[in-house]
């Protein structure tokens, strides 16, 4: 397949030939050979296809339905768990299916996606997205983290770590916990992390999702990774209360995560949704530490989270929606921004980052704009998205 008259960022316009599932050459003036597709870019801004890191399709699109009362964490924590008893496969599936062909529209060739395990809920979520999963497959990427919910004893999270087991038997990929929502956070993580060293998993914990600096099991992650050698691929989402902590401590912690290879993973919408309600004056925005854990060289990925359901009300499951609110929230520029949740999203969930040039996978996103930052700062429509060497959203290929 030929893409013809694409504009880079740097502000050449290429052609790009894709060979099976690999970029082949990029090139101005490239012709189309004898019976080889093409399709017309147009001008539009040629970029690395998006990546989403971290959704939650097993609740999205649920806002209607489950109320956050007090608009808080734990305000949407105890609506959803009361929620849990009325769901069910199929609905999980056809919600979680809508959700990520909103994010594939957007840009999105690859979405990690946590759903709920726990004694309660069972393998329900895990099933559905495994059912998107293969409904979606050669168009999108999926990946299921198996999120457990920690237990408020030790009864309750033996049975909630029997529940991660079965999840990750039923198709679950990555292993995941919430060790901040933990009586026991320690004890949380290591199980959590001792079972992805079990099953050879990648590992993906929301961590210190909190305004409270008393929590830092950010650092208690790198720690372990570094202790055990731990193999495969791990993140940590959120890190909210590593924005709270000291600078000294903030750089300090930010060196020991990329000693340990841990990527972390910021969710401007969500955190902004629900931080800081309880502070009248001067309310943290709650975000990670972003600059200190740049400056370390650690991979920083970010996502969109939550879509429209009690954790988040709004979100458009739109890339550069969250590469706008990191430009004005998190003071990145627009280039840094879109890095975010493209190569270093890619690059936190285990995968190498998409370049525009031979060898690349020929993972794309065509969007109408004249710059990144235009891109980021419009999020226009009329995007050409391209996975595996294929038109998979948008546009027309000509034979």
């Amino acid at each position: 397949m030929l893409l013809q008259g694409g504009l880079l960022a740097d502000g050449r316009q290429v052609d790009v030939r894709i060979t099976g599932e690999t970029i082949a050459e990029v090139a101005p003036g490239l012709q189309a050979g004898a019976g080889e597709p093409t399709v017309a870019l147009n001008g539009r801004l040629l970029l690395p296809a998006a990546c989403e890191p971290h959704a939650h399709l097993d609740k999205a699109l649920t806002a209607d339905r489950v109320v956050n009362r007090t608009g808080d964490l734990m305000g949407a924590v105890e609506a959803w768990r009361a929620y849990w008893p009325q769901l069910t496969v199929d609905d999980i599936a056809a919600r979680g299916e809508q959700a990520a062909r909103r994010l594939l529209a957007a840009g999105c060739t690859v979405i990690r996606t946590h759903a709920d395990v726990s004694a309660l809920v069972g393998t329900r979520a895990v099933e559905g997205l495994a059912r998107v999963r293969e409904r979606l497959r050669g168009l999108v990427e999926i990946e299921i983290v198996a999120l457990t919910a920690p237990g408020q004893d030790d009864r309750e999270e033996a049975d909630n770590q029997a529940a991660l087991r079965d999840a990750l038997d039923a198709g679950a990929d990555v292993v995941g916990g919430c060790p901040h929502l933990s009586p026991h956070p320690l004890r949380h993580l290591h199980a959590c992390a001792e079972l992805a060293a079990e099953r050879g998993r990648a590992l993906d914990l929301h961590t210190d999702e909190t305004l409270d600096p008393t929590h830092l099991e950010l650092r208690d992650l790198a720690a372990w990774v570094h202790r055990t050698g731990f193999a495969h691929p791990v993140a940590a989402s959120h890190c909210v209360s590593l924005g709270m902590q000291a600078p000294d401590v903030q750089d300090a912690v930010a060196e020991e995560v990329a000693a340990a290879g841990v990527a972390v993973i910021t969710l401007p919408q969500t955190n902004l949704f629900l931080q800081a309600r309880e502070h009248r004056v001067g309310p943290p925005r709650g975000l990670t530490a972003l600059g200190p854990l740049l400056r370390a060289g650690v991979v920083v990925g970010a996502g969109a989270d939550n879509l429209q359901d009690p954790f988040n009300t709004v979100g458009r499951a739109d890339p550069f929606e969250t590469a706008a609110l990191l430009v004005m929230a998190g003071h990145l520029l627009p280039e840094q921004a879109y890095e975010a949740v493209s190569g270093a999203a890619r690059r936190a969930t285990g995968r190498p980052a998409v370049t525009i040039e031979p060898g690349s996978p020929a993972e794309l996103l065509a969007v109408p704009a004249p710059t990144v930052r235009a891109a980021v700062a419009d999020g226009p429509a009329g995007r050409i998205v391209i996975n595996r060497g294929r038109v998979v959203a948008g546009g027309e290929t000509e034979p």
